[in-house]
Parts: structure tokens; C-alpha cells; sequence
């Protein structure tokens, strides 16, 4: 700032692109020369430090009683509470116990992963190169102030918004902020004012790479007042929505809760009723509620779900919130970006065009392996004319190909001109080798002003040479023939080009001429004319191999797939048509098109358009918004702060964790570590393996609780008083010893289950859809009713066989109680078995295929043999042993589980074909769904 120059009021936010470089610095009150170093502390204190507002994390205290916000682990409580106070020690200390350890459970995993999160990376570099006080100097990032003036260079990260008055070949990676795909040339000329953020090339944004170049700019906006601090503030528009697994197990768990208090308070009043005392009265509701709540249930819930976690882990997925392990696998549409998720964000030359014929060159990203074709077959020899325009474009070049530390290839330099240099080692033509052969004596740098560069060679045999590429209407110009001396019909040469670019290609023309006599530099006239063309060059950022068969998959699961991307609007189509997102006569909506759509237009479109160009942060939220006010469950992707708003609003968010910015991961449920969209469909798979084995597990839970609950309440309706106390089949102590030990190790290995077939070919579960379905309930009914009539059967035949034989009352009933306990638990082992397939027998998914299953089983038998003959468990759980004949008595009866399952299940299976006309293969939810909603093709 000049010495007598007035400092300026807080600076209002202006259209600064659309100014003159010099009116920008006078309205800033600033120079070329930069700020005095009093001045910026002013504006400092003015304006703030230049820092996005960060999300405040989750103290450690408020994650861990997160933990226990559930109407289930609230009536845990409370009978722990009442067990205490009544003097039941230990069934206080167990069912305490069990609210601990589910707490500790989910506390951990999900602090690991928050840890993990913030780990990953930092949006704003650390430090600033500006001038102050007329001279260059180094200052911290967070103390730039609007007026500073800042050194640009490759490599570095913007620190601010900035207006550019001075570039020599400047690029900037602006993927994070608009999500175009390749650097964007920069200038210092004013845009139009109503420029989209991507358009506006006056400018550099904070948060974004310069790539190429040098540059000098006067910092606009900083911290919030950034365009990444606007998106960045848009996040508190996103409402976070509760996940469906959330809303149904808390249905659940209000449901349960208010059946089982009525039902635990009508037991106290019937037994009162029939001459209970007060205390055997409580008693025995306490006993029915500890029966009735599947104590586990909260543990093998959070442990199914960390058992997600560890999986997409696995499979690169790195999941921030439990439940949305188990969303994810619910999604009915997936919003993606375009580059690095559906394709490398690694330019590569795949088309080529010389006057003597057109091929392609096969491989992608930066790896040099590929081949030269024509027509589809493989060219032997490669032709003197491709090698030529290879080898130019290679040689009026400033990247670099060099291999990457853990492996693969990597480039320094603009992305383009690295794409023609790894195609010309594919073709046997090394970077460094030509550079040795053809030292460069000048160039003319790229500028997007005259969108060509040149190069000056003088090779060690032979005459100078220049070599030129750019714009394929710049280089025309300049060129008078074709390679060979053959005139050059400009309209042919162009509907090559106009053939490329409706590819999606991004097409380079490169040219070359022998200067006579020999020059000593290049200047504008050096380059004006006598070229001669020797080709063109079309490249693309192409679609990971990997994510078109992922693309496909959930195509086939009912899953809609919808790009949703900054790129330009042919690019994406032409993307979108190879990945069979779309057709060839399928329209692209741009993001001007919907700024301009009625509230229904737009809804119809998010349903039925699966390609979004150019669109901007409130483009990507609005859709989201459109397509869950449809009913869907919406899974979005994304990398940049762009992207922040909707992932934060989707019920799902998926960040990027390569390419990820901080802001994108903080909003996101998961993230992924190779941002590859073949990880989201393998995490979608996991998610649904997750619901199901969730579903396995509450059909194996239910029924054992309900069962419980039904002997009780019958013992208090119908079994006499025994000398003034109740007649119970299992005490409370022998009660939790099922629900926790024989319950916990059997459902356990249930999370661990094999996918069951088609897993990845049914439609998506609907939003509204309860997780007790019919069947389970069905299914829960029965299989409680033949665990209580089993139990209660043997407990009184035991009961008066013993007492028939002189035993004593007290010895009769523990042996009873126990012969009743152990019928319960052998109907737990058997029915697991049906329950490793929902709807199909255990072959459907493998004998073997969950040796977990087996462990799972042998640990019970062995705990419950404990239970039957150890004297401290004797002691502890009021149990007796029994002989041979009993446990047989219990196994034969617990046996019956099986055929009468078995027979549901063929029964459901034909019902569900003689309702869809199909002969019933495999498991699917189609049975027990007839009326699922149609998803938008």
C-alpha cells in the first residue's frame, strides 16, 4: 500500500474478475509492491486470520454416552437398578455388565475412526510467499490479509481467493473447487461478471494447485469469505439425517420397551392376584423383563456392525459412523463425481490422427505400456509419421515421467503434456533420450492467450528444427502443408478434430519446420507460418477399467448410478456413455439448465437424468434434496470442498481419501483410501451382507426372549405356589445365563456369515420397510412357541419324576430348572443352523462356508456342560447335573426346530413362486416384498 494512501474500510466482496487487474489493486488500496507490514496487522485484526471455520469434534465424553442413548440400554439400566435395590446382586452386576461392554464397544470404533479422519490431510498450506514492505518474505498462510500480493509458483497451494495481474504460463488443479478434471490456464484479462466459478480464469481460489507457471495476485477474500469458505458455510444448510438402521432399531426398541413394561407390570398385578407375596410379585415382573429384553441384542448389534467396518477397511472403506456400515447398503441411487472416482484423473493419449491414417494407442494413466492400433488390430512396426508427432510432442514439452516411490508411474508438470510423453514411451521413445538427442536451445512458453507452445531444437546431427503444438485452429494457422510436402485442406483436418472432441477428447495439434537459415531464438515471428502439420493427438482421462464392471454390478442391484460432475458437459457424456451410464441419445443436464428449472422440473430431472455437467455446490445439494424427497436413499460421493454440502446432506457421504479435501472427509460417513468407484460397490455389498446378517441375528435373538417371556408368564398364570413361592421353570440368574452366555456365543458367528446368493441382484430394501419384517415375526412366533412348550413340557415331567422318586422339592426343581435351561439352549444350537439363510437352507450359502459356526457351537456345549456339572457353576446358577437320558429327552425335543423351520421355508419359497411365476433359486427379499417401488432407469 502507498504511504498516503487511505486505509480502506472491511473490504466488501466484488466481482473482482470482471475488473481490470490495476482497478482491483487500487479498490484494495494496495500495489504490485505489496502491503506495508503495519497495514497488514490492521487488516488483520479487521478481517481475522485467514482459517476456514473448523467443525467442532465430539468430545470423548459426548461420543461415549451417545452410546447408550437407546430405550433398550435405558430399561437395561433400570433392571440393573432394581436388581441392586432388590438384592440380586449378581443379575445386576451381568446385566450392568452388558451395557458397559456395548458402550466400550462402539465408543472405541468410532473414536478410532474419528482419529484416523483427522489424520488424513489439511486444506490450506502452512505458510505464504508475499511482498511486504516492497520485498519478498515468507509469512504464515492464516495472517494473509485482502491487498497482500502473493508469489505463485508449480507446487504451490493457493492460500487465499486472489486476483491475478501478472501470469507467465500459470495452471492451477481447480478439482477440489469446481471438479474440472485438467488444469485450468490462467489470465489476467476480466471475465464476464456472471462467470461460473470454473470460468473465471483471472483468479486463483483458495484451496486449489498451481500446476504450471508463475504468477503474481492480490488476495480478494480470505477465511470464510473464500469461495471454500462459502461452500464450506453452506454445510449448515445440509440437515444430517438419522440413517435407517437408526430409525428402525429405535422403533424396535420403543416397541419393546413399552410391550415388556406392560406385560412386566400385568405380571406383578397377576400375581398378586393369585397370592403372591409383594416381594415374589416384583420379583417375578423383574424376572419376566430380564427374560423378555434380549440383553445382547445391543452388543451383537455394535459388534456386527464394527465386523462391517473391519471389512470395508479391508476393502479400502474407511467408515467414520457405525450405522452407516449398514446405509450404505440400502442406497437406491449413488451420486458420483467424475474424476478419480469413475475415472484415473490421469490424462492419456488415446487417438491419433496423421495425414496417412488415424489410430488409437492402447493403456491408460501414466503407466508406458500400451499399443499402437488401427482399426482394432495391433500395428507391427510403428509408422515413421506417428513416431514423428510423438516425438515432437514429447520434445515441446516441460513434464516429466518418472516412477513412484511403492510403485507405478508419476509426472511433474501439466497433465497433458504429460499424457504425450508417456505415449511416446509406449512407442519406445523416452523422454530423457530425446532431450539428449535434441537439446532445446528456446522456447515460447504456453500462454492461454496464443494457446500454443514452441520449442527450439538444435540436434547434434542434423538442422535446427521447431516444434510447435496447441489449439488445433492456432496451429492450422500457422501451417501451410502436411508432413510429406501435401497441401493442407484445413476442413478435413478439422472434421478430424470435431470427431475427437465429440469423444469427449481433448485434442492437441502438433507441427514442425526447419528454419533456413538457422536462428539464434524464437520470437512470434519464428512461429507465424511455414509449418507443416504433422498430426493430431486426442486424449481423455479414461474410465477405470474396474469402475465400468462396478458400474454394472450396481446397475444390476437395482442401483441407479448418476454422475453428477464440474467437467464439461461432451467430456462427461462421452465418460458416461462408455461407462453405460447412459445412451449415445441421452441428453446431459447442465448446471445452468438447473439453476433455471421449477422446483418439479428439477425433481424430474434428479429422477430421470443420470449425467450433471458443470454444475455448481447448490446444484449438487439441490439434487440430492430431490431425490430424497422421492423417498430414496441417496449415496454421494465427492472430493472437494464443492462437494462438502450434499455429502453432509445425502444419507450417505462418501469422501475421497487420496484427492479428499479436509472439509469433504469431515462431512463425510465414510471414506475411501484409493478413491475408486469399484470400492463403493464393494462397500455397498458389505453393507448389505451387514443388514443381513443383522436380520439373521434378530430372527435367532427374538425368538429366545419371547420364549422365556412365554414360560414365565405361563408358570405365574397356571403352576401352583410351592410351600408360599412361585413355581418358576428358570430362575432369573439361569435366565441371563441364556440371554447373554448361550444367546451372545451362538448370534455372534452369525456376523461373520457368508453373503447369501444374488446378494448383488436384488432391488435396494425400501426406506419405509420395518426391520422386524413379517416373516421375522412369523418366523419369531413359532420357533418361541416350540422353545416354551419344549421347555415347560420337560420342566414338569422332571419335576414330578423327581419328586416321584423322593427327591427333595428344592433338588427337584434345580434338576427341572436345569433339564429346562438345557432344552433352551440345544433349541438355540439347532435353530442357528436354519438361521445362517434367511430364506434358504444352510447349503444355499455353504456347509463350511462359517467355520465360526461350528466354534461358536462347540464353545456353548462345552459352557453348558460346565453349567451342568461344575459345582461353583452349580452353586452360582442354582443347576444340577443331569444324566444321559435327559440330555437326550432335550436334544430330541430341541431337534423338532429343524424340519418344522425347514418346511416354513419351502413354504415361503412356493408361495413366492406361484405369486412371481418364477421357479424359486436362490434367497431373496423379493419374497417377502411383493410391492417394491420402481427405481428411475
Amino acid at each position: 500500500m502507498k504511504p498516503n494512501a487511505p486505509e480502506p474500510a472491511r473490504i466488501e466482496q466484488k466481482a473482482y474478475y470482471a475488473e481490470h487487474a490495476e482497478a482491483v489493486l487500487e479498490a484494495l488500496g494496495s500495489s504490485e509492491r505489496g502491503l506495508l507490514s503495519t497495514d497488514a496487522a490492521e487488516r488483520l485484526a479487521t478481517h481475522g486470520p485467514n482459517v476456514l471455520p473448523k467443525a467442532t469434534r465430539e468430545s470423548a465424553l459426548r461420543l461415549l454416552l451417545r452410546q447408550i442413548e437407546s430405550p433398550l440400554i435405558y430399561v437395561l439400566i433400570a433392571s440393573a437398578a432394581l436388581a441392586f435395590a432388590l438384592g440380586k446382586i449378581t443379575d445386576g452386576a451381568v446385566v450392568l455388565g452388558v451395557v458397559v461392554l456395548n458402550t466400550l464397544i462402539g465408543f472405541v470404533q468410532e473414536y478410532r475412526a474419528g482419529q484416523a479422519i483427522e489424520a488424513l490431510s489439511s486444506l490450506v498450506p502452512d505458510v505464504a510467499t508475499v511482498m511486504r514492505d516492497g520485498r519478498t518474505i515468507s509469512v504464515p498462510a492464516e495472517e494473509l490479509v485482502p491487498g497482500d500480493v502473493v508469489l505463485l509458483a508449480a507446487g504451490d497451494k493457493a492460500p487465499a481467493d486472489m486476483r491475478l495481474f501478472h501470469v507467465k504460463n500459470l495452471a492451477a488443479d481447480e478439482a477440489p473447487l469446481t471438479g474440472e478434471s485438467v488444469p485450468v490456464r490462467k489470465h489476467v484479462e476480466p471475465v464476464p461478471k456472471d462467470a461460473a466459478v470454473a470460468d473465471r480464469k483471472s483468479m486463483v481460489h483458495g484451496g486449489t494447485l498451481i500446476t504450471t507457471g508463475t504468477g503474481h495476485a492480490v488476495v480478494v477474500a480470505t477465511g470464510a469469505a473464500t469461495e471454500i469458505g462459502k461452500i464450506s458455510s453452506m454445510l449448515h444448510e445440509a440437515v444430517e439425517l438419522e440413517t435407517p438402521l437408526t430409525r428402525s432399531l429405535a422403533r424396535v426398541a420403543k416397541v419393546l420397551t413399552v410391550a415388556i413394561a406392560i406385560v412386566a407390570a400385568l405380571m406383578v398385578v397377576v400375581a398378586l392376584v393369585r397370592g403372591y407375596p409383594l416381594l415374589e410379585a416384583v420379583l417375578a415382573g423383574i424376572t419376566l423383563a430380564v427374560a423378555a429384553i434380549p440383553e445382547g441384542l445391543p452388543a451383537i448389534i455394535t459388534i456386527a456392525l464394527a465386523i462391517g467396518v473391519q471389512r470395508m477397511a479391508a476393502r479400502r472403506a474407511v467408515v467414520r459412523k457405525l450405522p452407516a456400515v449398514e446405509t450404505l447398503g440400502q442406497a437406491g441411487v449413488v451420486c458420483t463425481d467424475k474424476t478419480g472416482t469413475l475415472t484415473r484423473s490421469e490424462m492419456t493419449v488415446a487417438a491419433i490422427w496423421t495425414p496417412s491414417d488415424a489410430y488409437e494407442l492402447s493403456g491408460v494413466g501414466y503407466t508406458p505400456e500400451g499399443e499402437l492400433r488401427r482399426g482394432g488390430k495391433a500395428v507391427g512396426t510403428t509408422p515413421d509419421d506417428v513416431r514423428a508427432l510423438l516425438r515432437a510432442a514429447a520434445l515441446c514439452n516441460d513434464a516429466r515421467l518418472a516412477p513412484r516411490e511403492g510403485g507405478g508411474f508419476g509426472i511433474t508438470g501439466d497433465p497433458t503434456e504429460g499424457a504425450l510423453v508417456v505415449a511416446a514411451q509406449k512407442l519406445g521413445m523416452t523422454g530423457d533420450a530425446l532431450r539428449e538427442e535434441a537439446p532445446r536451445r528456446d522456447a515460447i512458453p504456453f500462454e492461454s492467450e496464443h494457446k500454443y507452445m514452441a520449442t527450439l531444437h538444435a540436434p547434434s546431427s542434423g538442422a535446427q528444427e521447431i516444434l510447435m503444438k496447441g489449439a488445433p485452429e492456432v496451429v492450422l494457422g500457422r501451417a501451410t502443408r502436411l508432413a510429406g510436402g501435401a497441401p493442407l485442406e484445413r476442413h478435413v483436418v478439422l472434421e478430424h478434430v470435431e470427431v475427437m472432441a465429440a469423444r469427449g477428447m481433448r485434442v492437441l495439434a502438433v507441427a514442425s519446420r526447419k528454419p533456413e537459415p538457422p536462428i539464434a531464438g524464437l520470437g512470434e515471428a519464428e512461429v507465424a507460418c511455414d509449418f507443416e502439420l504433422l498430426g493430431l493427438v486426442g486424449m481423455i482421462d479414461p474410465p477405470r477399467p474396474e469402475a465400468i464392471e462396478a458400474v454394472r454390478a450396481c446397475q444390476r442391484a437395482g442401483i441407479t448410478v448418476k454422475m453428477i460432475t464440474g467437467d464439461h458437459p461432451v467430456t462427461a457424456k462421452a465418460i458416461a456413455i462408455e461407462l453405460g451410464l447412459i445412451g449415445s441419445s441421452d441428453e446431459v443436464v447442465t448446471g445452468r439448465e438447473l439453476s433455471t428449472m421449477p422446483r418439479a422440473e428439477l425433481a424430474k430431472a434428479a429422477q430421470t437424468r443420470n449425467v450433471f455437467a458443470r454444475v455448481a455446490p447448490e446444484h449438487k445439494l439441490r439434487l440430492v434434496e430431490a431425490l430424497q424427497a422421492a423417498r430414496q436413499v441417496v449415496a454421494m460421493t465427492g472430493d472437494g470442498v464443492n462437494d462438502a454440502p450434499a455429502l453432509k446432506q445425502a444419507n450417505i457421504g462418501v469422501a475421497m481419501g487420496i484427492t479428499g479435501t479436509a472439509v469433504a472427509k469431515q462431512a463425510a460417513d465414510i471414506v475411501l483410501t484409493d478413491d475408486n468407484f469399484a470400492s463403493i460397490r464393494a462397500a455397498v455389498e458389505e453393507g448389505r451382507r451387514v443388514y443381513d446378517n443383522l436380520i439373521k441375528a434378530l430372527a435367532f435373538v427374538l425368538p429366545t426372549n419371547i420364549g422365556e417371556a412365554l414360560v414365565l408368564l405361563i408358570a405365574v398364570l397356571f403352576f401352583p405356589l410351592e410351600d408360599g413361592r412361585p413355581l418358576l421353570p428358570m430362575a432369573p440368574v439361569q435366565i441371563l445365563w441364556i440371554n447373554l452366555v448361550a444367546t451372545v456365543t451362538l448370534s455372534l458367528p452369525l456376523a461373520f456369515e457368508a453373503k447369501e446368493p444374488n446378494l448383488m441382484e436384488r432391488p435396494p430394501r425400501r426406506t419405509d420397510e420395518p426391520i422386524l419384517g413379517r416373516f421375522v415375526l412369523a418366523r419369531t412366533a413359532v420357533v418361541a412357541l416350540l422353545m416354551t412348550a419344549g421347555a415347560v413340557g420337560l420342566f414338569l415331567t422332571e419335576y414330578r419324576d423327581k419328586l416321584d422318586a423322593g427327591l427333595s422339592a428344592e433338588f427337584a426343581l434345580r434338576e427341572a430348572q436345569t433339564m429346562a435351561v438345557t432344552t433352551m439352549v440345544l433349541f438355540q444350537v439347532f435353530y442357528l443352523l436354519n438361521c445362517r439363510s434367511l430364506h434358504g437352507s444352510s447349503l444355499a450359502i455353504g456347509l463350511f462356508s462359517n467355520p465360526l459356526v461350528y466354534v461358536g457351537i462347540g464353545a456353548l456345549l462345552l459352557l453348558q456342560l460346565g453349567f451342568v456339572y461344575l459345582p461353583f457353576m452349580n452353586t452360582l446358577f442354582d443347576s444340577a447335573p443331569l444324566g444321559a437320558r435327559e440330555w437326550a429327552k432335550a436334544a430330541a425335543v430341541a431337534l423338532v426346530v429343524l424340519p418344522v423351520i425347514g418346511l416354513e421355508k419351502w413354504w415361503q419359497r412356493r408361495r413366492a413362486a406361484r405369486r412371481t411365476g418364477r421357479t424359486p433359486g436362490g434367497p431373496s427379499f423379493r419374497v417377502f416384498r411383493p410391492r417394491l417401488r420402481p427405481h428411475p432407469s
